[in-house]
């Protein structure tokens, strides 16, 4: 029997993280829907909108469909395999299942990689995004790429989804690993175009910075942005870079280098 349950909150993770507790369950138990992502509001937070999710526990067919999904994962370490995921099973066509086969005779997969990958499929089924999703094991690190149609709903304003999506999937890959375990989600291809776009971003803003000597700040960024910004005008000539303020509001700060002679 389902039970669903509705939480608004400042943040999309703000409010999965209050359904889970009221459910008393773990991330891997549940399907999350994102209602609405809210909005921050203008100045001084004015007009500002929570966010909105689902968590919908199905105790016996979540289990179950862990359980399936793990048994039957085909995605090796060090090797990349597309897996279908969805409730529409014709579009699971020959092709991916040759790749499974394939795949089959490597190195067995992690059960860290097989729950992780079936914990998001199980997201993205839950919220009717269908498409496919490949991973690969890297040390202590889990890729996970999807890629399918309409995937705007699994990615949200500025990537929060994804971040939430990420950050839950990083649970239940800790929550069956010994080690300390990372997962990196891309969805769509979103996290490469957003970091081309970031440094291409921050080396305009450095040469405005170099040609004018005054400092610039940029928008408000999330942790794993700022590091793209940071890493890529470390070695760019005439400026340096900090960050200030709390989050969600901490942002860069291209600053012109001081000159000491």
């Amino acid at each position: 029997m389902a039970v669903s349950i509705e939480k608004s909150g400042k943040t999309v993770q703000h409010a999965i993280n209050d359904a889970l507790d009221e459910l008393n369950v773990s991330a891997d138990d549940v399907v999350i829907e994102v209602l609405d992502e809210g909005d921050s509001g203008g100045l001084l937070g004015i007009g500002r909108k929570p966010a909105k999710v689902r968590v919908t526990l199905e105790e016996n067919e979540i289990a179950d469909d862990h359980q399936d999904r793990a048994a039957q994962g085909t995605v090796d370490s060090g090797q990349t395999d597309d897996t279908y995921y969805g409730d529409d099973e014709e579009n699971f066509d020959e092709a991916n299942q040759e790749q499974s086969d394939d795949a089959d005779e490597g190195v067995p997969e992690t059960p860290e990689e097989a729950e992780t990958t079936a914990y998001i499929a199980s997201i993205l089924s839950g919220i009717g995004i269908h498409g496919s999703i490949s991973s690969y094991r890297e040390e202590n690190t889990i890729h996970v790429d999807v890629s399918g149609e309409d995937c705007g709903a699994a990615i949200g304003r500025r990537g929060e989804t994804l971040d939430a999506i990420q950050y839950l999937a990083t649970l239940v890959a800790n929550k069956v690993s010994e080690d300390r375990m990372r997962v990196i989600l891309d969805i769509d291809g979103y996290r490469r175009r957003r970091e081309d776009s970031l440094i291409s971003m921050a080396d305009r803003m450095a040469e405005k910075v170099v040609q004018t000597g005054r400092p610039y700040r940029l928008q408000p960024m999330s942790p794993a942005e700022r590091r793209i910004v940071h890493s890529s005008l470390q070695n760019f000539e005439g400026v340096t870079t900090y960050s200030e303020g709390d989050d969600p509001q901490r942002h860069v700060v291209i600053m012109p280098e001081k000159n000491d002679g």
